[in-house]
């Protein structure tokens, strides 16, 4: 069977955890194991070029046997070879190529192109993932209304109109369960667009007490999640949309939430600044302590 021409079909952006597709390739892959590429899934792959958040956990049932997903990861091809994660040598919606999920299971698995699976993401860890993601963004927004003032020249807007900090300082973010962490630069070029980075580090209390109170009423206010998608292929632009007592809030993403802030319960932020080779960088912290 040749390789997929097609981006995989995706349902996870809408909450599903499973899947019944059928495999269309099976290839070796590291550390002797194979990579499983179905029609469709139910599986978030971890995006090595944003490798914000990590994988699913849980299984693919072929033949009446539960196969174990060791990791699943974005892979693509241009029909001739599947490349995985970092050694994808193309940008996603390059013309010509098709990208998938894969699955890495173990290399003795009983599977082969051509079989009717069934495709299970473990719901214990994508309500974790999930959790930590929404409040991810909640906490971003929150941040970018509380870091208005520190900025002296017009500025990117975010979508609830307040100078978009996060957009702008971002060097890197993990979704962790019930929670992340974002690393902001406060560099030069920071400096030059107008940002106070002066003063930050002595008045992160002030900072963390701002965004909890903030935090604090969104959550109360029980704010509606969605994520809206242009199409159901890996690659198809998604959207996260929040419904906050302020307007509609709307980040590009392409992970999974829970499909209300009420669902968080309670979000604790902390701040740091640490340095990054001679770069103070502002590290924001998230523990989630979920409503069940």
């Amino acid at each position: 069977m040749t390789l997929p021409q097609r981006d995989t079909r995706v349902t996870y952006p809408g909450g599903a955890l499973t899947a019944r597709s059928r495999v269309l390739h099976v290839a070796p892959a590291h550390e002797g194991r194979l990579a499983v590429v179905t029609e469709a899934t139910s599986f978030h792959p971890v995006d090595a070029a944003w490798p914000d958040q990590p994988a699913d956990a849980g299984v693919i049932r072929a033949n009446g046997v539960d196969l174990p997903v060791r990791d699943a990861v974005v892979a693509a091809t241009d029909g001739t070879d599947l490349h995985l994660g970092d050694d994808i040598p193309v940008r996603k919606g390059t013309e010509g190529w098709a990208f998938l999920v894969a699955h890495l299971v173990d290399g003795d698995a009983a599977i082969a192109e051509g079989d009717e699976v069934e495709v299970e993401a473990d719901a214990a860890t994508r309500r974790a993932l999930s959790t930590g993601h929404t409040a991810c963004h909640l906490a971003s927004l929150a941040l970018n209304r509380v870091l208005a003032d520190r900025w002296s020249k017009p500025a990117r807007e975010d979508s609830l109109g307040s100078p978009d900090f996060d957009g702008a300082a971002i060097a890197s973010s993990r979704i962790l369960p019930d929670g992340s962490l974002d690393r902001y630069r406060l560099n030069k070029s920071l400096r030059r667009a107008g940002f106070d980075t002066a003063s930050l580090a002595g008045e992160l209390d002030d900072v963390r007490s701002a965004v909890a109170e903030q935090l604090e009423r969104w959550i109360a206010a029980g704010a509606v999640v969605r994520v809206e998608a242009a199409g159901d292929g890996l690659t198809d632009r998604r959207t996260w949309v929040c419904e906050l007592p302020e307007g509609t809030a709307r980040i590009p993403c392409g992970g999974t939430h829970v499909a209300s802030a009420t669902e968080l319960g309670s979000v604790m932020t902390s701040f740091a600044v640490v340095d990054d080779g001679g770069t103070p960088v502002l590290e924001m912290t998230n523990a989630v302590r979920p409503r069940h």
